[in-house]
């Protein structure tokens, strides 16, 4: 968490948390959903705007962590952002490496991780438990993801969807 956020907390300890106006997609990105937003839908149905800024993006990233429930949030100075979840509260790039059943995982956040396990829901999705946390693969590298699974690196377990965020601790859609 960055210091300035970690001195606003110390500062304004008692600040009210935020639900529903943040959201994040299963291809890791974000969307700001104001009030008008939330009363035409429900995410991912109606998803808000884009957040596209960089250096913003840079910051929700670096200040981006679950609570004690599975709660995802982002600390917004010192004020507590909690997060709706599409599928899962990371999204995972992959990069090829010199051992295809072994690819680089990263988060949408730009975190590296180990790949502890791999899922697949009843959609044909592909989930991967890792020592930072569940997450679905990003769709634009499951090329990368079928190699990893046909050298044999991964071996996917099924679990429908609707039990993935009992089964690994995570929220979709926290509530006050």
């Amino acid at each position: 968490m960055d210091e300035i956020v970690e001195a606003a907390l110390r500062k304004w300890p008692n600040v009210p948390h935020c639900h529903g106006w943040l959201a994040l997609d299963a291809r890791g990105d974000w969307y700001m959903r104001d009030a008008r937003t939330q009363a035409a839908g429900e995410f991912p149905q109606v998803k808000g705007s884009r957040i596209r800024h960089d250096k913003l993006l840079a910051f929700i990233g670096r200040n981006y962590a679950a609570d004690e429930s599975g709660a995802w949030f982002f600390q917004n100075g010192p004020q507590r952002v909690y997060v709706e979840l599409q599928a899962a509260p990371w999204i995972w790039r992959l990069e090829p490496g010199a051992d295809p059943a072994q690819p680089a995982v990263r988060s949408h956040t730009g975190r590296a991780a180990v790949v502890r396990s791999a899922w697949t829901d009843e959609q044909g999705r592909l989930f991967l438990q890792t020592d930072l946390g569940f997450g679905i693969v990003h769709t634009l590298d499951m090329t990368i993801a079928a190699d990893a699974v046909e050298a044999g690196g991964w071996v996917p377990q099924v679990l429908p969807f609707a039990r993935m965020p009992e089964h690994f601790g995570y929220c979709l859609r926290p509530q006050p």
